[in-house]
């Protein structure tokens, strides 16, 4: 079956999930077009999403203007489907925080994306987060009568359900899937009732560079280095673990934490480091490949993310998978993998105390506290996020009906 996946910015180093997803549907029979809106020209470190981006076609690489004629030759082959697309786009303005340009240039976009798949005679496109890569689709549809379906990770739809017309792009999908059960029940609050049966639970996946049987056993270290891997923002609570790192290097000078990620908080964290006399213990790394970032996962001896926001982190599951321990809130998805004391540490959101005494319990675990809790850790992860059995779900989906 030859479908399509439409992503806003692809290959990204920080969506690896996307690319795993469409491997191990590949491998499972699918032959798939990888279309883009931008990301031919990204610095990109990694090796497999290089031979990605080779294979991915990209909307804009010609610029706007090049999408008008062809906005042009449909309303003239196509007047009734154009018109209801115009439609809908202006109905997806209202309440939108973009404003009705914005729509209609999406709609430019969906003629493109259009061209693309009947180019390759396809049968169904899936889109990954619910905001303008699923609107895209959406207007798609209507000039072709692909069917499509979206993927939800969350937070950002959950923030601005209304605003991103949640209840109409998933009453126009042939299904959705949602990352946890938490994300599933999030669309429930926006969707139709009659539309609650196309909402499916499909996991990210991790595949066999991380699901290789085992963890290694580790031995108590003397001095610790924690890890912090996102994107430097308000949601991911960089700046509230930085304080909490404060107490914990008073009572503890063996200690060391690295931020894995860039961000627009970026400026505003190097000076929270610099006026408490950090340098020594904190060290910001920029954005680097995914290959470089499991390198740091297997180098620290935890990972910890005080996140106020989220869907369920893929970074978490790739620290369990490798055998290093997790600290994190419990909030969102987090809950229905890890479990406080079994396979990591699980603290309150928001709370500067709360997070430094998580850090400081992990440092006094014993060593069979420890090794008990990675492989409780590697257990939950291999069992629940094996991206074949999840890309399985997905197929399904996509070959009913």
């Amino acid at each position: 079956m030859r479908i399509t996946y439409f992503i806003n910015q692809y290959p990204q180093v920080s969506h690896t999930f996307i690319r795993r997803e469409i491997l191990a549907l590949e491998s499972q029979g699918f032959e798939i077009q990888r279309v883009a809106l931008r990301g031919w020209d990204a610095d990109i470190a990694d090796e497999t999403d290089q031979i990605e981006r080779q294979k991915t076609q990209y909307i804009l690489k010609a610029g706007l203007k090049s999408l008008v004629p062809l906005f042009f030759k449909r309303l003239v082959k196509q007047p009734i489907a154009i018109l209801k697309a115009l439609r809908m786009a202006f109905q997806l303005s209202k309440m939108s925080e973009r404003s009705l340009p914005y729509h209609l240039v999406y709609l430019l976009e969906a003629c493109q994306l259009a061209n693309l798949m009947e180019s390759e005679k396809s049968l169904h496109v899936h889109a990954h987060f619910g905001t303008n890569s699923t609107e895209v689709v959406m207007l798609a549809k209507y000039l072709t009568g692909i069917p499509y379906s979206f993927t939800v990770h969350g937070p950002e739809e959950f923030d601005k359900p209304l605003s991103l017309h949640l209840n109409e792009k998933i009453s126009g999908a042939k299904f959705v899937s949602a990352i946890t059960s938490y994300c599933r029940s999030q669309l429930y609050r926006w969707a139709n009732y009659e539309d609650w049966s196309k909402i499916k639970i499909v996991h990210c996946g991790l595949d066999e560079s991380f699901l290789q049987g085992n963890v290694p056993k580790v031995s108590k270290p003397a001095s610790y280095q924690f890890l912090c891997i996102g994107r430097l923002c308000e949601q991911k609570g960089q700046l509230l673990l930085l304080e909490s790192f404060v107490q914990l290097v008073k009572t503890n000078d063996a200690v060391k934490l690295i931020l894995a990620g860039d961000g627009d908080m970026r400026t505003e964290i190097e000076q929270f480091i610099r006026q408490h006399q950090l340098d020594r213990h904190v060290e910001i790394t920029g954005w680097i490949s995914s290959s470089e970032v499991k390198k740091l996962l297997t180098e620290s001896d935890a990972m910890v993310l005080p996140s106020f926001a989220e869907g369920l982190p893929v970074a978490i599951m790739e620290a369990m998978a490798i055998g290093t321990p997790v600290l994190t809130t419990y909030i969102a998805g987090i809950p229905e993998l890890l479990s406080d004391k079994d396979n990591a540490i699980l603290f309150p959101a928001g709370d500067v105390d709360a997070t430094s005494i998580a850090m400081k319990n992990f440092t006094e675990l014993s060593t069979d506290s420890l090794n008990q809790l990675i492989q409780n850790a590697y257990t939950s992860v291999s069992t629940r996020h094996n991206i074949d059995i999840e890309a399985a779900k997905l197929a399904e989906h996509i070959r009913q009906g």
